[in-house]
């Protein structure tokens, strides 16, 4: 499914044909003659054609000079002939893969974009390397792939919510896991009083918290201090008591 997603993207992207004369010149140069005898697929290679189809030398393409609609159409063009794009759970990774001596200059023309990329070099090749989600996704829809863009982000905000929601869970179950621990302590705390008949050495709101518990076992701290009309603080020191009053007493036997 991530596959299909990353070839919806250049397929996107090789589906758009610019109508500008600028634009042709600068997406072919992005492309370069190369991609029309080795693209990543056939839909990169027609457009390619259709790019080189009617061009006149010397067509140049000068990005000093370039408007911003026309520097778009050569990183969509870069994108299409050295691009690689992965969608995973971990998140979204997007590469440049170029000739050495095209990274210091595609660095900064992407960075001049508004996307600076992380820039290494790789085997004798030059890598620029985008590794946030947002930023990603703006790129790709800056370039016209809208729809995709628009897919990796409602997968993402997907995965970002059902973490959420594990988180929220896990820590539920954890709460209610402690609960029922502390309340089994209690109750075998007022067990342990009321078999040695010693209820009467602690306090009678310490009592009134015990006979409160056994008529609820399951009740909260705040749904315990409600039905006797004390604090929470108080009724968690009430516990603490009995829990004490009951270890001395195993301690003494």
């Amino acid at each position: 499914m991530e596959r299909d997603l990353v070839a919806a993207v250049w397929t996107e992207l090789a589906a758009i044909e610019p109508t500008r004369r600028c634009d042709r010149i600068a997406e072919r140069a992005g492309l370069g003659v190369e991609a029309r005898g080795r693209a990543k697929t056939p839909a990169i290679g027609r457009l390619a054609v259709k790019l080189a189809a009617g061009a006149v030398e010397p067509e140049t393409f000068d990005w000093a000079s370039a408007q911003p609609h026309c520097r778009f159409a050569y990183l969509r063009g870069l994108l299409l002939a050295h691009g690689s794009l992965s969608v995973s759970s971990s998140g979204t990774h997007l590469e440049l893969v170029l000739p050495a001596e095209m990274l210091t200059e595609a660095e900064r023309r992407v960075a001049e974009l508004g996307y600076a990329a992380g820039a290494r070099l790789r085997r004798g090749r030059g890598v620029l390397t985008w590794k946030n989600n947002e930023a990603i996704i703006e790129l790709l829809r800056r370039v016209g792939a809208s729809a995709a863009a628009m897919e990796i982000e409602t997968r993402l905000l997907s995965r970002t919510l059902r973490g959420h929601m594990n988180r929220v869970l896990n820590a539920e179950s954890a709460n209610v896991r402690r609960a029922v621990e502390a309340a089994h302590r209690q109750l075998a705390a007022i067990e342990e009083l009321e078999r040695a008949n010693a209820m009467g050495k602690v306090s009678r709101r310490t009592r009134r918290v015990a006979t409160a518990r056994k008529r609820s076992p399951e009740a909260t701290f705040a749904e315990l201090a409600s039905a006797v009309g004390l604090s929470r603080a108080q009724v968690q020191r009430a516990f603490y008591e009995l829990e004490s009053a009951a270890l001395h007493r195993e301690d003494a036997a």
